[in-house]
């Protein structure tokens, strides 16, 4: 048999599978193609979208101790290849999987790549029959992880939950889970997991309680969060396997007879210190505490919430959060320490598991400036106070009737030419009463659609009636109203929005943590309700926070101030549980939505109606593949980018050239960050080809049209080689070329498409060429002939 002529999948099947089979892995323990990532999410003009095929990742082989404690990569080549050939991607995969353990092979052997150095040596060959077992594998995982306790290998080796929807952790999942059971197995006591809104911190924390509870080596749970809806799911969903273990602790009633308990921080204070509900319980009677949304109340040093985390200071305190603090008045790193890992939005949206977003910036003339002419009144008579206002100043101390009404009507125009009038839409306003004139002006510009249904927008603040249901009525994907809401703070936080395609912001947000939550409430992907990215209308400039070192990840010490802006109040509580009292409110304070306290009495408003305000500038935005917002113009964006890979005109023009495939060479172009469909519809010339697009924006040549490029082909004696009837589909391909541009030079199913449809069959009409391989040469020759005076 000779190796060489073997396909990679025949090199796993007749080498590397009974290889890893003789050193002692089960099939359970043995899984093949593995699907990592799902590919991430690419947005196209006029809002099509598709998965990049190429960023999907799968590993040949991963190698488990029990199902999602992966070991070890295994990567394959065909024979063809040098052994290690296959080590780069191994690693890559294994650095995702957080596993020591990466194999390459080519069938005659693996090179090893141990983390551990367990052999002395990073990298070593080893032979197909001296493949490690799986106890060796995991002795040496274990050395290395500091778990050689009997004890702690029981923890750690703890089956996940497994139900009958068969339903797995994703790898980052896994990994979290992984890290926060070994950390406790080793007697680790204050714990953080940093995860982007929408990666499944609920089903996570689920996963982290079972085992360690199965295990026994937490027999106690607190899990502790300070609104409802953080609690309505876990007690509903993730975490309805605990059954009668579980309770939910309300009213400050208090049984001690479960072992799973689900409370807020409400439900267990009062302002009362003699009926502090959490006194009911032993010190030591909890085991474990996990804190979700970490980054609010407990983030706080003076918070009357942390006092309920010092009475249990034997517990281990596990805190769960997408944004932690770490500002002048919070840190959460002080208390539960670094954290044990990082899944931020934009690895998210990188693997295809979070909505990636556009942005369009909305400027209005009077948000640059307005100053009142001398005697203005407002709406109630009396004279405006002189002085020059802006963007920072509507809402909060002038209101401009006019520009609520301009931002409305800009929400539903854009919803409008989305296409879609059901799209969910969140429209953040500063307060409630900016959110109830929000709605009023909404209403008036969408009178069809509330005609046809009388909640299609609707406001959701704390003070409405029946708010949390309405809340429940709009995240559920199945219920179509309502749509449109109009809210404060109620939605920055701890809401599941899975199919919300739009997010305005029209409220001057100065704290990164919030503008991270509010974001979040777009990030979730449904594709099952045609979900699978998000826009952001941004009419306050908040959208500058995405330039912030740290808003993807952890963010270092910083205050979260913007320049000539106070800093914001965050207490970080929130509405009450049945009419529990909010502890640490204070007179003359009253709280926000989110349970955040406004300072003082409010400042008195102006109300001024008769100023007319109109949008002065609007700009699209990009997202990168660097996770980053294209802040310089996309020409000038195309340009850097090209010019990084091809530096002079004459290099891409080779390369064009050379290509076999124009849409191979574009693929190229997109996964170095090229935004190609987007530089079409902003220059707008739809009579370019993508080449001489491409040759005048980042190279300044001037452009030729595809007319001129198929003319000047015709003028040629190119055609007179070939027959009449070929000359008849060389011609239609030049036409064709001229509508639709070089994709149809491609070999493809052209000849399948119209007008070649009714004039032969695709094998006839190949058979004018003298068969397939001169058909594919005479239409690299066209195709050259096009590009013959290029640039």
């Amino acid at each position: 048999m000779d190796k060489k002529l073997l396909t990679e999948t025949d090199i796993r099947t007749k080498f590397i599978t009974p290889a890893l089979l003789a050193a002692g892995w089960e099939q359970r323990q043995l899984r093949e193609e593995v699907q990592l990532t799902n590919g991430r999410v690419r947005v196209r003009s006029n809002n099509m979208h598709a998965r990049d095929q190429k960023t999907i990742l799968r590993a040949d082989y991963v190698l488990y101790h029990q199902p999602n404690v992966p070991l070890a990569v295994v990567e394959a080549k065909d024979n063809k290849h040098p052994l290690g050939s296959g080590m780069q991607q191994a690693l890559e995969y294994a650095a995702l999987l957080d596993v020591p353990f990466a194999y390459s092979s080519n069938g005659d052997g693996f090179v090893e790549h141990d983390r551990t150095q367990s052999h002395g040596v990073l990298e070593r060959e080893i032979t197909l029959a001296e493949f490690p077992s799986p106890q060796e594998l995991w002795a040496r995982y274990c050395r290395h992880k500091g778990l050689e306790q009997p004890e702690q290998a029981r923890v750690i080796s703890q089956p996940f939950h497994q139900d009958a929807s068969d339903r797995e952790p994703r790898y980052y999942q896994a990994v979290a889970i992984n890290r926060a059971v070994e950390a406790v197995a080793k007697g680790e006591k204050r714990l953080m997991l940093v995860m982007a809104t929408g990666t499944g911190k609920t089903y996570t924390a689920f996963q982290i309680i079972h085992r360690l509870w199965k295990a026994g080596a937490k027999k106690r749970i607190l899990f502790l969060a300070d609104r409802n809806v953080l609690l309505e799911q876990p007690y509903r969903k993730d975490f309805a396997p605990f059954g009668d273990h579980m309770t939910w602790v309300k009213s400050h009633h208090v049984d001690k007879s479960y072992e799973i308990y689900l409370a807020l921080y409400q439900g267990l204070t009062s302002t009362n210190p003699a009926a502090q509900a959490y006194r009911a319980f032993s010190p030591t009677f909890f085991d474990l505490i996990v804190v979700d949304e970490c980054h609010r109340g407990s983030a706080k040093i003076d918070s009357a919430w942390r006092a309920i985390l010092d009475y249990f200071p034997s517990a281990t305190h596990l805190g769960l959060t997408a944004t932690p603090r770490n500002d002048a008045e919070h840190s959460n790193a002080d208390y539960f320490g670094p954290a044990l890992y990082t899944y931020s939005l934009k690895q998210g949206i990188a693997d295809g598991f979070l909505a990636p977003y556009k942005v369009v910036r909305v400027q209005l003339d009077r948000d640059e400036g307005w100053r009142p002419e001398q005697g203005k009144t407002d709406a109630q008579g009396q004279l405006v106070p002189d002085r020059e206002y802006n963007r920072t100043d509507y809402v909060a101390a002038l209101v401009l009737g006019q520009r609520t009404e301009a931002v409305a009507r800009r929400v539903t125009e854009f919803l409008k030419a989305l296409g879609d009038r059901h799209a969910k839409t969140i429209v953040f306003c500063r307060d409630r009463e900016h959110a109830g004139r929000m709605r009023s002006a909404l209403v008036n510009l969408n009178k069809g659609m509330v005609q046809e249904h009388p909640h299609y927008i609707k406001q959701l603040t704390g003070e409405q009636p029946e708010v949390e249901s309405w809340v429940e009525k709009f995240t559920d994907p199945k219920t179509t109203y309502p749509v449109i809401a109009t809210t404060s703070q109620l939605l920055t936080t701890g809401v599941d929005t899975k199919t919300v395609k739009v997010i305005v912001l029209d409220t001057n947000i100065k704290s990164l943590t919030q503008f991270k939550q509010i974001i979040g409430r777009g990030t979730r992907i449904d594709e099952n309700h045609g979900k699978s990215f998000f826009t952001i209308l941004d009419f306050r400039h908040a959208t500058q926070l995405f330039a912030d070192p740290g808003f993807d990840g952890e963010p270092e010490a910083e205050t979260e101030v913007l320049p000539g802006e106070e800093f914001p109040t965050d207490t970080g509580t929130n509405g009450a549980d049945n009419g529990d009292e909010r502890p640490g409110q204070q007179p003359g304070r009253q709280p926000t939505d989110d349970g955040n306290e406004e300072t003082g009495s409010p400042t008195a408003k102006v109300y001024v109606n008769d100023v007319s305000v109109e949008i002065l500038r609007e700009r699209k935005m990009y997202y990168t593949p660097e996770g980053k917002l294209i802040t310089e113009s996309l020409e000038d964006y195309t340009r850097q980018r090209l010019r990084g890979q091809f530096a002079e005109l004459s290099e891409f023009i080779a390369r064009w050239r050379g290509t076999d495939s124009p849409r191979a060479l574009l693929d190229e172009l997109e996964q170095h960050g090229l935004l190609l469909d987007e530089l079409r519809e902003e220059v707008n010339r739809p009579d370019l080809d993508l080449f001489d697009l491409l040759c005048h924006v980042a190279y300044d040549a001037p452009p030729r049209t595809r007319r001129e490029r198929a003319e000047q082909v015709r003028r040629r004696d190119y055609f007179t080689r070939f027959g009449a009837e070929a000359r008849e589909v060389l011609g239609l391909l030049l036409d064709k070329y001229t509508r639709d541009g070089p994709d149809e030079l491609e070999p493809g199913k052209v000849l399948e498409l119209a007008p070649f449809d009714a004039l032969d069959s695709p094998a006839r009409l190949v058979r004018r060429f003298g068969g397939p391989a001169q058909f594919r040469q005479a239409l690299r020759e066209l195709r050259d002939g096009l590009y013959q005076e290029a640039g």
